[in-house]
């Protein structure tokens, strides 16, 4: 909940994500479900009142593969 809003995030049932940072080029693989999760979790967060510096942290401790390196929202100031 961000200024009094709340935001579902949903996973699909079976959903694999994994992200690898191949130095000048960044990698998401994703089963369909993974996919479908992510896409979703994004649009989430790009609700019109989202307010700037809202995030979810998605990480191997959070929804991505072990290994993975993490993914998050973040505005310029």
């Amino acid at each position: 909940m961000t200024d009094g809003i709340t935001r579902v995030f949903t996973w699909q049932e079976g959903a694999r994500i994994e992200v690898r940072n191949l130095g000048g080029e960044i990698v998401i693989e994703a089963n369909a479900a993974g996919l479908k999760s992510l896409a979703g979790h994004l649009l989430t967060l790009a609700q019109n009142g989202t307010p700037d510096g809202a995030h979810l942290h998605l990480e191997e401790t959070n929804g991505l593969e072990e290994g993975s390196a993490g993914l998050e929202r973040c505005d310029d100031e």
